[in-house]
């Protein structure tokens, strides 16, 4: 896929916000939500996609009025304080059509069964005399209380009326959206194609896991983490071969294995050092390298390369997975409804933390079930054991220093 390319970021020097590199990336990703993108899919393949249009209710929900327990149906009018006898009509069970219920008369009604017409109300089965429904074919009376109209009646359109505006645009498909598609009648619907990212790992010094470590290696954890991430979200996610730091090696790889992607994701060689293979790879790439004001993951790559968008993640993996969070998630969840966005929470510290006082800090923490949340290891980018220990992400906006025990905190459930 082509894209043109956002607006340069300037100087590799720069630093940018975390809301203008999230509008940046957003920017850069736009055109992965054209209308030309979308596919129609079985509801049951349609799970954690998002709707292309507004969907609109063809049926009523429910499609008639029915009975919301086991009972009576009966005319209101008909019942009187102190109780009332009726004769007993013939039942009316679930999926059938009743014939029209004459006065005086109270039929036997079934959960979801269809209202018969002149009929208003429900009594429970336990409220009658006998509290239990009469032999099929047997001629018998029952004793109802008196109800007022409506009671367990479910009316027709009480969920949803025929024509009302069912689901958005860009709502993300869970299973509670997808059995309103099938209670509705649909069996299949219009979704944004999944996005297809290119995932590759770079460094000299990364080992494959399972392979023999060397001296001055360390096995990869992001290809690892990063591709479970993103597949949880419901992105196809294509995985090369560990890149070495020789950026002609890199930009081969990329040229044989980019082509059907829609975005191009590394990690590692963004920063300013010696061997930064992503930042050689890209010398003749619309590609800007810059910081962002966040910690972990101030160092950024965004542009295209040969034509595909190209996102630099840092090296570290919690790093990696702090971009992903903070920039790509966000970005495709606004343009696409899918993946869906981490609900923001409020939550009260455990104990005290610093913050650089220009910079978003990123904390690892655990969630308690008093609303306090506990923070795991500390600042480093490198703490993939806390960070496998926390259940969220801790905010820590620019511009605060320093929080004490007790106070509010913005969380992500991770």
């Amino acid at each position: 896929m082509t894209t043109a390319h956002p607006p340069r970021a300037g100087t590799a020097h720069q630093s940018r916000s975390v809301a203008g590199h999230l509008a940046a990336v957003t920017a850069l990703l736009a055109p992965l939500a054209a209308e030309s993108r979308a596919e129609v899919l079985p509801l049951r393949a349609a799970l954690g996609r998002a709707l292309v249009h507004d969907i609109a209710a063809p049926v009523s929900l429910p499609p008639f009025a029915n009975s919301q327990m086991d009972g009576y149906a009966v005319r209101s009018a008909d019942l009187h304080d102190g109780g009332t006898d009726l004769r007993v009509a013939p039942p009316v069970p679930a999926g059938s059509r009743p014939p029209a219920l004459l006065p005086g008369t109270a039929a036997p009604i079934m959960t979801g069964a269809m209202l018969p017409d002149g009929a208003d109300a429900v009594v429970p089965i336990e409220r009658a005399v006998p509290d239990s429904f009469p032999a099929a074919g047997s001629e018998a009376s029952v004793t109802l209380p008196a109800v007022p109209a409506g009671t367990f009646v479910r009316p027709a359109g009480s969920d949803i009326a025929a024509g009302g505006h069912a689901l958005a645009a860009r709502t993300h498909l869970g299973p509670a959206q997808l059995g309103l598609l099938a209670a509705l009648g649909r069996p299949d619907v219009e979704v944004y194609k999944a996005v297809t990212v290119l995932l590759v790992t770079t460094g000299d010094e990364v080992v494959e896991p399972g392979r023999e470590l060397p001296d001055g290696k360390i096995y990869d954890a992001n290809g690892t983490l990063l591709e479970a991430a993103m597949a949880e979200a419901g992105i196809d996610v294509r995985r090369t071969g560990i890149s070495t730091d020789e950026p002609g090696e890199l930009r081969k790889l990329l040229r044989a294995t980019s082509t059907e992607a829609d975005l191009i994701v590394t990690t590692g060689g963004v920063s300013k050092g010696a061997y930064e293979v992503v930042r050689q790879a890209m010398e003749d790439q619309p590609v800007d390298f810059l910081h962002v004001a966040m910690q972990p993951g101030g160092p950024q790559g965004i542009g295209t390369f040969d034509g595909v968008p190209f996102l630099g993640f840092p090296g570290n993996p919690v790093s990696c997975l702090v971009s992903f969070e903070m920039f790509l998630r966000p970005a495709l969840s606004a343009l696409l409804g899918a993946p869906a966005p981490r609900a923001p929470l409020r939550a009260r510290l455990d104990h005290g933390l610093t913050s650089p006082e220009r910079k978003h800090q990123v904390r690892r923490g655990n969630l308690q079930p008093d609303g306090t949340v506990r923070l795991e290891g500390g600042e480093g980018s490198h703490l993939v054991h806390a960070l496998a220990g926390s259940n969220a992400l801790v905010h820590v906006p620019e511009g605060v220093t320093e929080l004490a025990a007790g106070d509010e905190v913005e969380v992500w459930m991770l």
